[in-house]
């Protein structure tokens, strides 16, 4: 069996058929030209976020604090799985990868909570708390399972400073002015709903092709062979003409 590896640019197969019937071979089993190398979905895409793990019905301070674990749960779900190069593929033109993502989501914790509203000098912090593009930087020797259980680790820091204040208090920063702990909670709740949203983007990107792939070639290996298809047919002719085009 002849095997077909997919093209390296991303292409829409609904309106590129032509170029995968250009690469087709007569009876192959496309099901098993393409290796399964990615992961499939994003988890979040799989259940109903709204219904699982959330408080509905609380104090205040209850149902924020769990919007925000729910959110940073989110972001990491949209990284979990996929491999190292996966973690670190660039498809925009910004420092955004699926790594870099939870990799600046760490920085944030460290910025608002140990920088902002525990006063920890920069030395003091568990890691980068800069504000600037360096809270996007993984470095080459860092996997994903580490910047996972960096961005936990700070989380969990943030949740012990938080609870040292009411939703009442207040501090002044520079940049924004007078800012409550109400407010740093809901703005880092937006903070990564955003970024879970960017992350789900890029997941699909880097996994859907390969998925795609497999479908659209198992579909054109099956029609091929006449699996499913009425006698008389024009597919046949169809593809004939194509491959005069």
């Amino acid at each position: 069996m002849k095997s077909i590896a997919p093209p390296t640019q991303v292409f829409h197969p609904e309106t590129d058929t032509r170029r995968v019937r250009a690469f087709a071979v007569p009876d192959a089993d496309y099901s098993r030209s393409l290796p399964d190398t990615n992961p499939g979905p994003t988890p979040r895409m799989e259940r109903n976020t709204l219904s699982n793990n959330g408080i509905t019905d609380g104090t205040e301070r209850a149902v924020l604090e769990n919007m925000l674990d729910r959110n940073r749960r989110e972001l990491i779900d949209t990284a979990r799985g996929l491999s190292e190069s996966q973690a670190r593929l660039r498809l925009v033109a910004s420092l955004t990868t699926p790594i870099s993502l939870i990799k600046h989501a760490a920085a944030a914790e460290r910025i608002w909570f140990q920088r902002f509203w525990a006063g920890l000098e920069e030395s003091e912090c568990d890691g980068y708390s800069r504000r600037d593009e360096g809270t996007f930087t993984v470095a080459d020797d860092e996997t994903l399972t580490e910047v996972i259980a960096e961005y936990e680790r700070a989380s969990e820091l943030s949740r012990t400073i938080a609870a040292r204040f009411t939703l009442d208090d207040t501090k002044e920063d520079p940049g924004v002015g007078i800012v409550s702990m109400r407010w740093t909670l809901l703005m880092m709740t937006q903070e990564f709903a955003r970024h879970a949203g960017h992350g789900d983007i890029l997941r699909e990107q880097i996994t859907a092709p390969v998925r795609r792939w497999r479908e659209l070639l198992t579909g054109l290996g099956r029609k091929r062979r006449g699996v499913g298809e009425p006698r008389g047919t024009s597919e046949p002719g169809e593809l004939a003409d194509d491959r005069r085009r």
